[in-house]
């Protein structure tokens, strides 16, 4: 009976381990910015606050990287960005990609579109517009993710 409850204890107690060791894992991203943006800069600090392995690419035409993974014209940004598969586009807060990774639903990605003050590395003092986080599919189906309220 002993030899039973030592077992159960020892499994529980390595579940919870295992659990552990993926909450902490670092997540890695590839961002791809334009070397002149100064506030793509100041997300990829917010990423690597929020546990992101940051691999940081400055090149000429970010557009490129945009077309070759199907980012849409009106969900573009100042840069993009990938993870696990999917494209982070703009100024995403950290908090939303890990739960696109967490869910993982059928989509491209998610995008917030232009670059609305108040968003991670658009922090322009005590202001804050509205904005949405969309994710947008290969049928260029989109849909809203989350929502910010403005300031």
């Amino acid at each position: 009976m002993n030899k039973i409850k030592l077992l159960m204890i020892s499994g529980l107690l390595s579940l919870n381990v295992s659990v552990n060791a993926e909450e902490i894992k670092p997540l890695e991203i590839e961002v791809y910015r334009s070397p002149s943006c100064g506030c793509c800069s100041k997300w990829l600090v917010h990423l690597k606050e929020n546990q992101f392995v940051v691999t940081d690419h400055v090149i000429e035409d970010v557009q490129q990287i945009k077309d070759k993974y199907g980012v849409p014209k009106n969900m573009s940004s100042c840069h993009t960005a990938l993870v696990n598969g999917y494209v982070i586009e703009g100024h995403v807060p950290a908090a939303d990609i890990k739960k696109l990774l967490k869910i993982k639903p059928a989509v491209i990605g998610i995008s917030v579109p232009g670059m609305p003050m108040g968003t991670p590395g658009m922090e322009m003092g005590g202001r804050k517009d509205p904005y949405k986080v969309v994710s947008f599919d290969k049928d260029k189906k989109y849909q809203v993710f989350n929502s910010y309220e403005g300031q």
